[in-house]
């Protein structure tokens, strides 16, 4: 009886997942910062984030921005890699993350953040005054795609790249052509790829 209701638990975890998941998929938003606690686990804290900063190539004096920080995940490392005369921009749309952002820097002695509470495509960065930017699996969360684009490539200095990425399981997963396909038209040269079996990182540079 026990292995019994074990196994209908588990079914019942699975269906939720599934229900979940589907009404992401057909609803994009920011990730709740309600869940912020899940971006903290080790599978997430770790999986990736070193990677990804090293394929861009992080100097210290370089200006990056983190579009769609979240609670720091990127941010808080890349800040590190550009200090001490570096900075970073944390953008997100919900003041509770940028909220949990500046605690946790604080708390682990990172004075080189700047966070701007703001969303992705209103136009709110300035223009060409960064070298690096970050946008991870974050596109599918916001309504108008090709003006985030657009605004991230306004944004960049020219010469500047912006790193996408993208994987599963997450819900508003953006394939690969999708997002070369827009940001060909907002004005970016797609550089360089790097693909896993559960996702990928794309390099799209301004031309200048």
């Amino acid at each position: 009886m026990r292995r019994f209701l074990t196994i209908i638990g588990a079914i019942g975890a699975v269906a939720a997942a599934v229900v979940w998941w589907r009404r992401q998929r057909e609803a994009p938003a920011p990730f709740s910062a309600r869940l912020s606690w899940v971006l903290s686990l080790p599978q997430f804290e770790h999986a990736r984030a070193d990677v990804i900063l090293d394929r861009l190539d992080l100097r210290p004096g370089m200006r990056v921005l983190d579009a769609g920080a979240g609670t720091g995940r990127l941010t808080i490392p890349a800040a590190r890699r550009v200090a001490p005369n570096g900075e970073v921009v944390a953008l997100d749309i919900q003041p509770e993350m940028l909220a949990k952002l500046e605690q946790r820097a604080a708390a682990e002695g990172v004075t080189n953040i700047r966070t701007v509470q703001a969303a992705l495509g209103d136009g709110a960065l300035e223009p060409e005054s960064f070298d690096r930017a970050l946008l991870v699996a974050v596109l599918g969360e916001t309504p108008d795609q090709l003006a985030v684009l657009r605004d991230l490539h306004a944004a960049l200095k020219p010469g500047g790249i912006l790193s996408v990425s993208e994987g599963f399981p997450d819900p508003h997963y953006q394939r690969a052509d999708h997002v070369r396909a827009l940001a060909a038209v907002a004005g970016f040269r797609p550089w360089q790829e790097w693909r896993t079996r559960l996702g990928y990182t794309l390099h799209l540079v301004k031309e200048g």
